[in-house]
């Protein structure tokens, strides 16, 4: 199972960022989570097959229509301890 971080910025509050991944991720079978941040990015933990995380990073860049994607920082990352993929809290 591959796992990436990643950091979203750009215009990705306030324009259904997190529950469009959500949708996106569980369609694609995507573990991991995704969370506001004070700083107005969004972060995300994704893993699984790499073709998927593949294809759930690539959607990421775009995001949802009302969203303005203006970077994506990723890195490496240990796979989440549970199954599926849900929302967290602001951190």
């Amino acid at each position: 199972m591959r796992a990436r971080r990643v950091i979203i910025a750009g215009a990705v509050q306030g324009v259904g960022y997190r529950d469009w991944m959500l949708a996106e991720a569980t369609r694609l079978g995507v573990h991991g989570w995704v969370r506001n941040r004070r700083d107005r990015t969004v972060e995300a933990l994704v893993a699984g097959e790499e073709a998927a995380v593949q294809a759930l990073l690539s959607a990421c860049r775009r995001g949802p229509i009302m969203a303005r994607v203006t970077e994506i920082t990723e890195e490496f990352a240990d796979p989440p301890d549970e199954p599926g993929f849900r929302r967290l809290p602001t951190a």
